[in-house]
This record gives structure tokens, C-alpha cells and sequence, in this order.
């Protein structure tokens, strides 16, 4: 199955920024974390570092060593954003605040699997985040459109899709392309009935096939 990739990453990421502004901003989450020893080395950390230790102060003090290196991580990446950037993932927090509890979870298990990405993948998909950042609304509203279809699906369903996007993923150019003119040829056949001559002729022209055939394949 043909899919964005772009699309993928709009909920990983958009967890991640939706999270990063609830540690930088010291709202609770609802986020069950085990008891562990009290803080070490907050005397290494940087002032804006030590201020958002103290004001999450029951919350930091329950962290494992690994979860209290991620939240600095969050915090720094947070003081990286622009002030656009950070406008956004603000507005973005106050409609996390205002989903119902088993949409929080799930993007929390968004955000769960973003950590477990290797960093090499992480990269990937901000590019790809960039990338859909400066795409025109329309197009960024097409592409949410479809993740909400994607997320409405039975899960056997979703899972079926990621792993067809993640054969696309694997696949070299040559054979992207033949893929994109299958997809086509199938699409001219299911559609070559209901075609006006005009229409037909266009499909022949973008695709070089024969007249006689709509589902030919094209000629090199």
C-alpha cells in the first residue's frame, strides 16, 4: 500500500513536542513513574536546568537515572526551538490537555516509541517532520486527514499498513518506480470503464500504452 511517510511521523514527533512543552512547562502528566533515589548532581546542571528540577521537585525525585537524563535532553531541545516553534508545541499541549485519558495514553506510547527509534531513524523522521512543516495547510491537512483514517482502522488493519510502508522503505528506486507504475496500471484498469475518450487518451499519454490496452505494460 502506497503511504506517506511524512505521515508516520507527524504523531511521533508531535508526541515528543506535545511532551517536551509538558516537562518545560511543568504540567502534570498522567504518567505512572516508579520510586527511585533522590536526585544526584543537580549542582552539575545549568540554572534553567536546576529551576525545572526544583519546580517538578516530587516528580524528579521518583526518576530513574535514564528518565532524569531524558527529561534534560527534553529540556534542551525545548530551549533549541524558535519562538514559533515553541508557540506551537503550546498550542499543541493545550489540546493534549483537553483530549479524553485513552488518547493521552496513547500518545504517551507515541512517545514511548519515539525513545526506542535508533537515533539514526530519530533523524530521519525530523527531516521528515521539517519537510512537512513547510508544506502548504492544504496539503498538511490531507496528510492529517489520513492519519486519522490510518489511526480509525482495526489494529490488525494498522499494523498491516506500517508494514507495507516499511517494505516501501526497503525498496531501491528502481524498484519505488516500478511499484508507482503498477499502482498506476491497476488504477487505469479499475477506472478505464467509467473513462471518457479524453481521459483515456491522457492515461496513454502518461503512461505510453498501447490503444488497444489500458493496462499494457510501458513502452521504453
Amino acid at each position: 500500500m502506497r503511504h506517506d511517510w511524512s505521515e508516520q511521523v507527524t504523531a511521533l514527533f508531535a508526541a515528543r513536542v506535545l511532551l517536551f512543552a509538558a516537562l518545560a512547562l511543568g504540567a502534570v502528566l498522567d504518567v505512572a513513574w516508579g520510586d527511585e533515589r533522590p536526585p544526584e548532581r543537580v549542582d552539575r546542571l545549568s540554572p534553567g536546568e536546576r529551576a525545572i528540577v526544583e519546580k517538578n521537585r516530587e516528580r524528579w525525585e521518583k526518576l530513574s537515572p535514564a528518565e532524569r537524563q531524558q527529561v534534560l535532553d527534553n529540556y534542551r531541545y525545548w530551549k533549541s526551538l524558535s519562538p514559533e516553534e515553541r508557540q506551537a508545541a503550546r498550542e499543541n499541549f493545550r489540546r493534549f490537555r483537553a483530549l479524553p485519558p485513552a488518547e493521552k495514553r496513547r500518545i504517551v506510547q507515541d512517545f514511548q516509541r519515539w525513545n526506542q527509534l535508533p537515533e539514526s531513524r530519530r533523524e530521519e523522521l525530523a527531516q521528515a517532520y521539517d519537510r512537512f512543516q513547510r508544506m502548504p495547510p492544504e496539503r498538511r491537512e490531507q496528510i492529517l486527514t489520513r492519519w486519522q483514517r490510518l489511526q480509525a482502522l482495526p489494529p490488525e488493519e494498522r499494523t498491516r499498513v506500517f508494514q507495507n510502508y516499511e517494505r516501501w522503505r526497503e525498496m531501491s528506486p528502481a524498484e519505488r518506480q516500478r511499484m508507482r507504475e503498477a499502482w498506476k496500471r491497476r488504477e487505469i484498469r479499475d477506472r478505464w470503464p467509467r473513462m471518457t475518450p479524453e481521459e483515456r487518451a491522457r492515461f496513454q499519454g502518461e503512461l505510453r500504452v498501447k490503444p488497444e490496452s489500458p493496462v499494457a505494460r510501458p513502452t521504453p
